[in-house]
């Protein structure tokens, strides 16, 4: 998997935005296992209906969208983080089994599993005595 873009930006992707907010790059740390890799990106505010991931080829691109973030009835007095979008774009290798990627979020963290393909996970061969 390589990533294609590690610079926090300010609406300046590829597509177009019709949102004029500010775009952030998800940190994501990516581990893996003989049988997948698997991708966990923070993305405070986020759930299942503002998260997308799609695959298109071979690139992997993730959006999430967040609301103003403001709790209702209330002023907000401080903040110490600013509120945007999410996006962060991989190029994923022939070795991912396409049709079995899961995704699951949960308080604003997305996991991803990535299975590898049969053809590349790693065999045992049995030794026989001759």
């Amino acid at each position: 998997m390589v990533e294609k873009d590690m610079q926090k930006t300010e609406n300046v992707s590829a597509t177009e935005r019709i949102r004029s907010v500010k775009t952030f790059v998800p940190r994501v740390d990516i581990y893996e296992n003989k049988d997948a890799l698997f991708l966990v990106a923070d993305m405070p505010g986020v759930d299942e209906k503002t998260v997308d991931i799609e695959l298109e080829k071979n690139v992997l691109t993730i959006t999430g969208r967040v609301e103003n973030g403001r709790v209702a009835g209330g002023t907000l007095m401080y903040s110490e983080y600013e509120i945007g979008d999410y996006e962060r774009v991989f190029t994923l290798s022939e070795e991912i089994d396409r049709d079995k990627i899961v995704a699951t979020v949960k308080n604003g963290v997305l996991r991803l599993e990535l299975p590898k393909a049969e053809q590349v996970k790693p065999k045992k061969i049995a030794i026989t005595a001759a």
